[in-house]
């Protein structure tokens, strides 16, 4: 049986920061691992900022590997353990480098899909929280990935991006990963009484369920701010909060339907 068929390795992807990438693989991730039939995660922060090690309760300034060492010099994964019922591959400052140096490296191309390789067959799902540009890091994270999941803020100016957005998951999937699929787009940072919202979430669904599965939305609240600074999933903050409905919806839906 082949590992790499049986791990979901998932990019969340936006080249558009502020969509709250990070939070919802953070959130994500707590509940396909604490879905009814329970999965082994492995969070892979991709992004120099490490807003997702900082999120899971890391200090990026105390890191001696990251993903890093992985993707530049061949290291094995840094993987720390049992976070939240789920495993991290950090990310710090030191990735930014890794922009630079992966331009002329040799098979720049696989080397985040190599490193991942080894594991494969340890985790049910692998989430990889891409940075928010169509660098050589997300390019890299498309690569590895057997699904890309596009979350997508509700308004009008992050939903016009789209177009550029699948452009770059086409051009991957056609050179370099035929077997990359699209799970679908998540609306995110929705308020029911803001207009704008309302608006621009019912275009993501006339223009985009054509391409993709368009999950529910996921409203906006601090709640979620409130329980990364807090190091936790919204779950273990506050398990009652309404916000979770949408999350939890989509971690089961990702867990039952995508092949």
């Amino acid at each position: 049986m082949n590992v790499q068929k049986m791990s979901k390795v998932i990019a969340l992807f936006n080249q558009s920061g502020g969509v709250g990438k990070s939070t919802l693989t953070m959130n994500l991730g707590y509940h396909i691992a604490n879905a009814k039939q329970k999965q082994k995660v492995l969070l892979v922060d991709m992004d120099p900022q490490g807003s997702l090690t900082t999120f899971m309760g890391l200090d990026v300034m105390e890191l001696a590997q990251t993903v890093y060492e992985s993707i530049v010099q061949g290291e094995p994964l840094p993987i720390h353990s049992k976070i939240h019922d789920m495993d991290l591959v950090p990310a710090n400052i030191n990735l930014s480098a890794a922009e630079m140096e992966l331009v002329v490296a040799e098979m720049r191309e696989v080397r985040l899909k190599d490193a991942l390789a080894p594991v494969l067959g340890n985790y049910d799902f692998i989430l990889i929280d891409c940075p928010p540009s169509l660098g050589v890091l997300s390019y890299i994270s498309l690569v590895a990935a057997t699904h890309v999941l596009v979350p997508i803020e509700c308004q009008f100016k992050a939903f016009c991006g789209t177009e550029l957005l699948l452009s770059t998951v086409s051009r991957i999937r056609q050179r370099v990963n035929r077997r990359l699929k699209l799970a679908g787009f998540i609306p995110t940072r929705y308020d029911s009484r803001i207009s704008q919202d309302t608006r621009t979430l019912q275009a993501i669904k006339d223009q985009l369920s054509e391409l993709g599965q368009v999950y529910p939305p996921v409203v906006r609240s601090t709640v979620f701010a409130d329980a990364s600074e807090k190091n936790v999933p919204v779950a273990l903050y506050n398990r009652k909060h309404p916000a979770l409905s949408g999350i939890k919806t989509i971690a089961r839906r990702l867990v039952e339907e995508i092949e």
